[in-house]
């Protein structure tokens, strides 16, 4: 099988340096093929921190990569860098595309800006980005596993994240799932879980899963969950795709990260 390593809200600036080892031996371990970060990458969008950002990926060494930037990697108290060039520290690091793709020969990723100058924390996807990411699913590969990436959740568990909802989500999941979306990943909340998106909706026309990572290596943890990241295990068997999600979280006392969760997808 392929993988695909799912980390978010590495929040450089507070990172957890025997956390961030911890991920780098995972790392050296499983090899995976792919990484994807779902956003908030830095604390306060400093330069020095997407710099942190770009040689802790540089150390992970994994061939290719998709990176989306979170609220947090908008300038937040230079107001004049947040209304006239939020993106430019990004950007600098991680190339000028804010909506990156990414197309190998076992997955379709596909990135969505859903980050606002105007707001602060909430994220929000236009009728216009959902039409555009559902058309380029549309040109996936038969084989392909085919995942959509946002910041903000496309789906919440608890009542008390519903705040953070993407603004537009419904409309979202229900065009991607039309164009063969697999799975929906993304960030911001802090709490890892693996839903599926048809169960909750039920008139979605095929399997979609929401993929939730926690914060994968800082020190800002909330909830019931420690630092956390996801493993996606993709294969084809005699014309048949075969999708594994992980969920390993940082363990205090062995000082590694642990699988604590696996989900085997049904329906692709």
């Amino acid at each position: 099988m392929k993988m695909a390593l799912h980390i978010s809200d590495t929040h450089f600036g507070t990172e957890r340096p025997k956390v961030v080892r911890a991920l780098e031996g995972l790392v050296r371990k499983e090899a995976p093929d792919v990484v994807i970060l779902s956003g908030d990458i830095t604390q306060r969008a400093r330069a020095v921190e997407f710099s942190a950002a770009a040689s802790f990926l540089d150390r992970l060494a994994i061939p290719a990569r998709l990176v989306i930037a979170g609220n947090h990697d908008v300038p937040l108290f230079d107001l004049v860098s947040r209304l006239l060039w939020p993106y430019a520290r990004y950007k600098r690091v991680f190339g000028p595309d804010l909506e990156p793709v990414l197309d190998t020969p076992f997955l379709l990723a596909v990135g969505v800006r859903t980050t606002r100058r105007y707001r602060h924390i909430e994220g929000e996807v236009s009728d216009e980005q959902i039409d555009s990411v559902a058309r380029r699913l549309q040109q996936a590969e038969q084989e392909q596993l085919r995942i959509v990436v946002t910041h903000q959740p496309v789906y919440v568990q608890r009542d008390e994240d519903k705040e953070h909802l993407l603004r537009g989500h419904e409309r979202a999941i229900r065009v991607w799932a039309q164009a063969g979306a697999d799975l929906i990943l993304g960030g911001h909340i802090h709490r890892p879980f693996i839903s599926a998106l048809h169960q909750s909706h039920a008139a979605l026309p095929r399997p979609v899963w929401a993929v939730q990572a926690g914060t994968a290596v800082s020190s800002r943890i909330r909830h019931e969950a420690n630092n956390s990241i996801n493993l996606v295990r993709h294969g084809v068997d005699a014309g048949s795709r075969h999708c594994v999600v992980e969920r390993w979280d940082y363990d205090e006392a062995s000082d590694e990260f642990m699988m604590v969760e696996s989900a085997a997808l049904q329906g692709l």
